[in-house]
């Protein structure tokens, strides 16, 4: 068996694993890549393999970082199932032909400028007849039921208590006469999140494939209702406005659940609050009559109000543009919710455009922002920002609620892991960037007592039974120039790490050198930036 790593390889998007047993080959997820222009030009690459030649792919939820190169995946020719849950189907159903049609929209805005340029014509990535094409093969399965993949292939759905469908992914291989156990943990959910159920426990693995967005840091133990009241009343007596980029799927659900609590409790003004977003309204619809995926917090709120999960009487779903542009004349203060989570498209940036130069009003990230978006430039303290081709000045209050978010944090990963009834042979980490991966890696290894392994993009991992070994992959064809650098790069990555080490024991010999070495370090990073900036 051979598992090769075709995406979410030291970066957090893309997630996409190619399996291949007895010449068969299915993949678990087939993700987007985001954030900087740089990662996703990774979409437009031709994929690693043929796509008829996939059998099935396992899906771990609807995020389009999972899920979201399945349309394009049947535009070149795949044509087999799509395992997933019922709501991940769900969510898919209004996820991916938004994503196509976006796609059909740049690539039309992009013709229409290079056509007066004299460029080449554009294709998108695929087409809402494709997503329509890929919603046709998804097959549903229960939580906690085996089904069958391919031959040799066995899958469970676990519950991953990431967003409503989420699972992690329990996979049993025979290849001959060994066996191998897998886990894919998919996104894996902070526990106690309102709404969903938990994390489920698991028993172990022969190897984990774990995500680590959150590798390297901790959710701030605080009162996140206390806050979230705070800052909306701090900005109407100020007379502004709480923009929350907030993701369609999840965020925005959690959002409404806390803002009717904090609203049912007296301890915010009952001010409108506009989600604008017909994905996110979708999606709320979606949450909202799947009851049997609530925790006991939340059903016991959906029997109380009559069968209803929200219920504000100030509540505004705005479905077209027109309603959408009308907001920002309403007079008075008010919450608008709105897509995308990292602020990077959508009808987020309009709101952002009018109510990020007033003082008065307060924009509110409730989770993750990637490299190279705008939510990140402005939780990194951006003074000037561009908006649509216009420069606006940064002066609302940004706010950063690292609690929100749907990631297990470092600590709740350990957590989890620490409750298998066996400890794998291996750990490979994943879905994180690089400095997250690393120290999740780190910390799995001492802590567990286990091999772990950060792969790069290509890699591929070759298991018989409980051994294993790593190589590039060879369907990863370069210029030789190019595996050069690759391999020059992984030489200076290991000296890096000889230095941190010596650097860590230095410091802990004598800590007032940690100073100094810290100033030759900010020295060596701007050299490197400015080195390497124009690349």
């Amino acid at each position: 068996m051979k598992i090769t790593f075709l995406g979410a390889a030291r970066t957090v998007t893309g997630s996409c694993y190619l399996i291949e047993l007895a010449g068969r080959k299915i993949l678990v997820d087939c993700g987007m890549f985001q954030g900087s222009k740089l990662i996703k030009a990774f979409n437009e690459k031709d994929f690693l393999f043929q796509p008829s030649e996939i059998e099935a792919v396992v899906l771990t939820h609807a995020h389009v970082d999972h899920s979201g190169l399945l349309p394009k995946l049947v535009k070149h020719g795949f044509r087999g199932n799509i395992h997933c849950t019922k709501s991940t189907q769900e969510l898919c159903s209004i996820l991916l032909p938004d994503s196509a049609h976006i796609q059909e929209s740049d690539a039309e805005l992009a013709n229409r400028k290079g056509m007066r340029a004299g460029r080449k014509f554009v294709e998108p990535l695929f087409t809402v007849d494709d997503a329509y094409s890929a919603l046709k093969l998804f097959k549903l399965h229960d939580f906690g039921v085996e089904f069958s993949v391919i031959p040799g292939i066995n899958v469970t759905f676990k519950v991953a208590g990431h967003i409503l469908g989420s699972a992690f992914v329990e996979m049993t291989v025979k290849d001959g006469e060994e066996t191998t156990k897998l886990i894919f943990t998919g996104d894996i959910g902070q526990p106690h999140q309102p709404i969903i159920e938990d994390p489920a426990t698991m028993a172990g693995a022969d190897f984990i494939i774990t995500e680590s967005t959150y590798g390297n840091r901790l959710h701030e133990a605080y009162d996140k209702e206390g806050e979230l009241a705070r800052i909306v009343n701090d900005t109407v007596e100020r007379g502004g406005n709480v923009i929350i980029p907030a993701f369609a799927v999840g965020r925005t659900q959690v959002l409404l659940y806390y803002f009717q609590k904090l609203f049912a409790e007296g301890k915010i003004p009952e001010v409108p609050i506009y989600v604008d977003s017909p994905m996110a309204s979708k999606a709320t619809q979606i949450t909202l009559t799947n009851p049997d995926e609530y925790d006991e917090e939340a059903r016991a709120l959906y029997a109380m109000q009559g069968r209803r999960l929200v219920n504000m009487r100030n509540l505004r779903f705005t479905a077209t543009v027109q309603e959408s542009m009308a907001i920002n004349d309403v007079p008075g203060s008010k919450i608008i919710i709105s897509a995308s989570g990292m602020a990077d498209a959508g009808r987020i940036l309009h709101h952002l455009k009018h109510n990020l130069w007033r003082e008065d009003s307060s924009i509110v990230f409730a989770g993750y922002q990637a490299e190279g978006t705008m939510g990140r430039n402005l939780i990194e303290g951006a003074k000037r920002v561009k908006i649509m081709g216009e420069t606006i000045s940064v002066k609302a209050k940004i706010f950063n609620m690292k609690g929100f978010s749907a990631h297990a944090d470092k600590e709740q990963l350990l957590q989890w892991f620490s409750g298998m009834q066996t400890t794998p042979k291996a750990f490979f980490v994943t879905h994180g960037e690089l400095d997250a991966a690393m120290e999740l890696s780190d910390t799995l290894g001492r802590t567990l007592g286990t091999a772990t392994y950060i792969p790069h993009f290509g890699d591929c991992a070759e298991i018989h039974g409980t051994q294993w070994q790593m190589h590039e992959s060879e369907i990863v064809r370069e210029e030789p120039a190019a595996i050069e650098l690759r391999a020059y790069m992984r030489g200076m990555e290991r000296e890096y790490l000889q230095e941190r080490t010596r650097i860590e024991q230095i410091v802990a010999r004598d800590a007032t050198k940690a100073v100094a070495i810290r100033k030759k370090l900010e020295k060596l990073r701007k050299y490197m930036d400015k080195m390497l900036g124009d690349l």
